[in-house]
């Protein structure tokens, strides 16, 4: 199965989610760029409110693909003792990285969400979404970040991913929702046929427009 592009995903990841569909505890959650149209379509069929959730990677200087952690919305920081210890980083190189990646999240924060506060997760089912799973990297670190704010529940909900890497997610929140988990994986994009980049207009727009679709959908329900 390929979707024609990140809204078919949405609609089809909709289809899986239908028993979280209006509730008042329900937020679903997108990670910028290409999660936002993927978790619109979602937020729209499930008449839930939709945010975004920001994630900076904390790259090793010098291996910046390697992950020492990661910062998210919220002022929420994760560290991985492991690669922190094995590498033997001091704390003020990590200060340094992660002062320099909350600049730009903060960059994104004001261009996505304008002035708007970062919404309220306590106590709440947390739908996080993006628009694939590869090695789930990001989406690991905005999962231990989120699960500091004490959500009642964190769902993972992709509408394709690597099947190992949706498997391995079994174990880390309280439930994982895969579309499609195609062998050979080869990788996200191969499987829309639009996969072109989302841009930062576009996740200004389909946040803009969210409460409006939100209120519709809701008095649809009634």
């Amino acid at each position: 199965m390929i979707f024609q592009d990140r809204k078919d995903g949405g609609r089809q990841l909709a289809a899986r989610l239908t028993n979280y569909a209006d509730r008042p505890d329900v937020l679903v959650l997108a990670l910028p760029r290409g999660g936002v149209p993927v978790a619109f379509e979602v937020a729209k069929h499930l008449a839930a409110p939709l945010d975004i959730f920001l994630v900076r990677k904390l790259g090793v200087p010098g291996q910046e693909e390697l992950a020492m952690g990661a910062i998210a919305s919220g002022g929420v920081r994760v560290i991985n003792e492991e690669v922190v210890r094995y590498l033997d980083i001091p704390a003020e190189v990590i200060d340094a990285v992660a002062a320099n990646e909350q600049r730009e999240l903060e960059r994104r924060e004001r261009a996505y969400r304008d002035d708007r506060p970062p919404p309220e997760v306590k106590g709440r089912v947390v739908i996080l979404i993006d628009d694939g799973l590869a090695t789930g990297s990001t989406m690991r670190a905005a999962a231990a970040a989120l699960g500091r704010q004490n959500p009642a529940r964190i769902v993972v909900a992709v509408p394709v991913s690597a099947p190992e890497t949706c498997e391995e997610f079994r174990g880390e929140v309280d439930e994982v929702v895969c579309a499609v988990t195609p062998a050979p994986f080869l990788g996200v994009g191969l499987w829309y046929k639009d996969f072109s980049q989302t841009t930062d207009e576009e996740v200004r727009e389909l946040l803009q427009r969210a409460p409006q679709q939100q209120q519709q959908a809701a008095s649809r329900a009634h």
